[in-house]
């Protein structure tokens, strides 16, 4: 089983938070989408004939096109991939995109997931971000949305954010819930070079919470998915049962994938490549059929760090009897030893010859992993 990602770069603003590529060049979309169709078409051979499963439309903000610019694009990867009929395709948005309208229309569609990106319920911090919408566009795009007839919504959360506090935090928690949502992605701010907001940071304009703080709001973050009914089953992840992001899911777990668009990855089991982070170049490459790539060959060692990164995430965690068949019993038994001062200090359980991060691990996930991976 394979998945598809296609990268819509436009946005209307930027974001002080963001760091993925994205433009403003908003005149240039009808240009791209015929680009992306085009770029559908070339790379089907990079799959060869493998299931595709599931179908990712990000960004960027994908709910700046049209229903009938997503209708084309999936077209042409149902025209040129095979693609099962219980395929999850997911489409991000923003709630000030998702009129009754446009929903109403997107629903005509084979798209059967949504991810919207809420971020905050609170407007102060929404303006903070310079995120386009407020408060009560978010709830009302989800509430129309589920009106729609999407049962399948997944919406985004940043906390650690300068000025939240954890009562406000755990108000915004309570709102998920209360809007009956299925999937929850939370994330703690990140100050990103480049970005606006690692600007103000340097500038005093804005200040960190501190550590403490920070760990207190993902300890209410794991207590409220607990008592709403969600696993945890990524660390910034939360789903209903049988919920999760099937496509997340894949990349995890190591599966194949292509991207298609400007900076768009993908994976092979054995290489990885990229397209040009811009969408002149992008465009150019596609229309002279000469797309910019760059690209590496994994080595067993990146193969070995990457299955553990990825691994260790999930509530699944690392296979010991995948371990030992995929890289030998010199590599496994090395990890073996490592991770049994994590398992002494209770930050890793051994579950069914899985390694799996407690409660306590996962707050310090980063620093685990510099450990056991090879340098």
């Amino acid at each position: 089983m394979a998945g598809i990602y296609i990268h819509i770069p436009f946005c209307l603003q930027r974001c002080n938070y963001c760091d993925f590529y994205k433009t403003t060049q908003l005149e240039k979309q009808p240009e791209l989408v015929h680009a992306l169709a085009s770029e559908i078409e070339m790379r089907a051979q990079m799959l060869n004939h493998t299931e595709v499963g599931t179908i990712y439309f990000g960004g960027g903000t994908p709910s700046t096109l049209s229903p009938e610019d997503i209708e084309y694009l999936l077209g042409a990867i149902f025209s040129n991939y095979n693609v099962t009929d219980d395929a999850e395709i997911t489409m991000e948005a923003n709630p000030d995109d998702l009129t009754i309208e446009k929903l109403s229309e997107l629903a005509e569609l084979p798209i059967n997931r949504l991810s919207i990106g809420v971020q905050s319920f609170q407007n102060n911090l929404l303006e903070l971000m310079n995120r386009r919408h407020n408060a009560e566009q978010a709830v009302e795009c989800i509430k129309n949305a589920q009106q729609a007839g999407f049962d399948n919504i997944s919406a985004d959360l940043i906390y650690g954010l300068p000025g939240l506090t954890l009562e406000t935090w755990e108000s915004d928690l309570n709102k998920m819930a209360e809007l009956n949502i299925q999937h929850l992605s939370a994330y703690h701010i990140t100050y990103e070079e480049g970005t606006q907001f690692d600007k103000m940071l340097k500038k005093g304009d804005i200040k960190q919470i501190s550590e403490e703080d920070s760990v207190l709001q993902f300890k209410a973050l794991i207590e409220w998915s607990k008592a709403n009914g969600f696993e945890h089953y990524e660390i910034s992840n939360f789903a209903k049962p049988g919920l999760y992001s099937k496509h997340n899911t894949a990349y995890w777990q190591q599966k194949r994938y292509i991207g298609i668009g400007p900076s768009a990855h993908s994976y092979d089991l054995r290489s990885r490549w990229w397209n040009a982070s811009s969408l002149n170049k992008y465009l150019k490459g596609i229309e002279t059929g000469d797309p910019e790539i760059e690209s590496e060959q994994l080595t067993v060692q990146d193969k070995f760090n990457e299955y553990l990164m990825t691994s260790l995430r999930t509530m699944w965690g690392i296979d010991k009897e995948r371990l030992l068949e995929n890289f030998g019993e010199g590599m496994a038994n090395m990890l073996n030893k490592a991770v049994e001062p994590f398992i002494e200090n209770e930050l890793i359980k051994e579950v069914n010859d899985h390694y799996i991060l407690t409660d306590a691990g996962i707050f310090i996930s980063d620093a685990i992993l510099e450990e056991l991976i090879i340098a």
